[in-house]
């Protein structure tokens, strides 16, 4: 019989009896679910105030980053945002882009430092509050229960694959982008990639540079500039306070969750994406998928539309880049304006798989969120979160590593740590509240 077990201040599964062994009390005051860097973070901020919590991760530290990513990912944001609480990037290479095997270092390396009491391999099941108000915690190890609960699982939980994927005959193989390792993983032949996001774009180029012909279906995704006017776009635009913009503040509001990331990347250095010389040298290029009929896709005529709408972004951060510098009087070098080097023809012709020798289809389509197992009623008409900065209507409880949680940062290295001192000082106030007598 498995059996929960504390050793050296963490929990794991044992099949021996361990009966010298204290086993883990069945509540706590605080319990964090997700052991990434935004659970992580927490568990360091509540460690600090001395706030007795534990903390259950589904599967390793890191998993994400290990077992989701290609080989040759990398960040694309600079080495020096990463600056969880109490363990700020001491690298050689601030201004580099942390490879996918660093990352999982770097995750390991900050649980060392500061011993969470952490239960690895321990997925939460069911999450209810009960009705003295306690939160009932079902995992596979057991039953617990918590005063507060952080939900600290991100937003990005189930690989999204269009429906129409099931009509491609079965000889034609086809995984998701989070399922994507090598170009030597796929079969020979050409490679279909649909979407532009930063997988998207960033698998297309993996394939590119080890020479297989690649299509690619592009969407509305925008770009970015890498390096602009001496510096990298997102050191310019941390300068000017952009990231530190809350979601309240921000021009566009709620709708910004909905946007999808701007595409460039932090391999070899870290360089801008540009579709338009992808195509140049021999890439092909499609517009938004619409429609699959056995093996034959179909495309949307808006090709041209979505390249010329991703520059026209990737201007805009250079324009307000080039206003914070007049405004500012800084001397920085001059860059002559983007001129496309590539225009497509207007249409998107439909693509027979089999005849452009296409053996292989990656779906860079994202996620979708999956919060069924929380039994609490907190979330919206879309179901999403409510939440103030992570604090929910529902006395206790919490969510942090949420895209635009607070900024946009939330979701990343960079700012998770200032959300996780400021949900510990939350967690605090309401257990110091509760333990006043009256």
């Amino acid at each position: 019989m498995n059996k929960l077990a504390v050793k050296n201040n963490s929990l794991s599964l044992d099949d021996d009896s361990l009966s010298s062994v204290d086993y883990i009390t069945s509540h706590f005051p605080v319990i964090i679910i997700g052991g990434g860097q935004a659970g992580l973070s927490v568990s360091y901020c509540l460690k600090q105030q001395g706030i007795a919590h534990h903390l259950f991760e589904k599967n390793r530290i890191g998993h994400d980053w290990r077992s989701r990513r290609w080989d040759s990912f990398c960040l694309v944001t600079p080495n020096w945002q990463c600056k969880l609480p109490g363990f700020p990037y001491s690298g050689g290479d601030p201004h580099g882009f942390i490879p996918k095997d660093e990352i999982v270092k770097y995750l390991e390396d900050y649980a060392a430092s500061f011993d969470p009491p952490v239960s690895e391999g321990v997925g939460v099941e069911q999450l209810r509050k009960n009705d003295e108000g306690v939160f009932e915690i079902s995992t596979r190890a057991g039953n617990y229960t918590a005063d507060q609960v952080v939900i600290a699982t991100g937003g990005y939980h189930i690989p999204s694959l269009p429906r129409m994927a099931e009509r491609l005959p079965a000889d034609i193989v086809q995984l998701h982008s989070s399922a994507y390792r090598n170009p030597d993983s796929l079969p020979e032949g050409a490679v279909l990639v649909v979407g532009t996001g930063q997988s998207g774009c960033q698998i297309a180029e993996d394939l590119h540079w080890a020479g297989r012909q690649v299509h690619l279906s592009v969407g509305s995704a925008p770009r970015s500039p890498r390096k602009y006017r001496g510096k990298d776009a997102i050191d310019w635009l941390d300068e000017m306070g952009y990231y530190a913009i809350p979601i309240h503040a921000h021009p566009k509001k709620e709708r910004v969750k909905a946007q999808a990331n701007h595409y460039l990347t932090g391999r070899n250095g870290g360089h801008e994406i540009d579709l338009r010389k992808f195509a140049l040298e021999g890439m092909k290029l499609h517009g938004r998928l619409a429609d699959i009929q056995g093996a034959t896709f179909a495309f949307r005529d808006d090709l041209k539309a979505n390249l010329d709408n991703a520059d026209a972004v990737s201007q805009s951060i250079k324009n307000m880049i080039d206003q914070y510098i007049a405004r500012e009087k800084i001397e920085a070098p001059v860059e002559p304006q983007y001129q496309p080097p590539w225009t497509p023809a207007d249409d998107s012709p439909p693509l027979d798989l089999l005849e452009a020798g296409i053996r292989s289809v990656v779906w860079a389509t994202g996620y979708r969120a999956d919060f069924g197992w929380v039994e609490v009623p907190v979330f919206d008409g879309r179901g999403e979160p409510s939440h103030q900065r992570g604090v929910t209507p529902v006395a206790g409880l919490y969510f942090i590593g949420l895209p635009w949680l607070h900024t946009w940062g939330s979701g990343r290295f960079a700012q998770v740590g200032e959300d996780a001192v400021y949900l510990a000082e939350q967690l605090m106030k309401a257990a110091s509240h509760k333990a006043r007598p009256g």
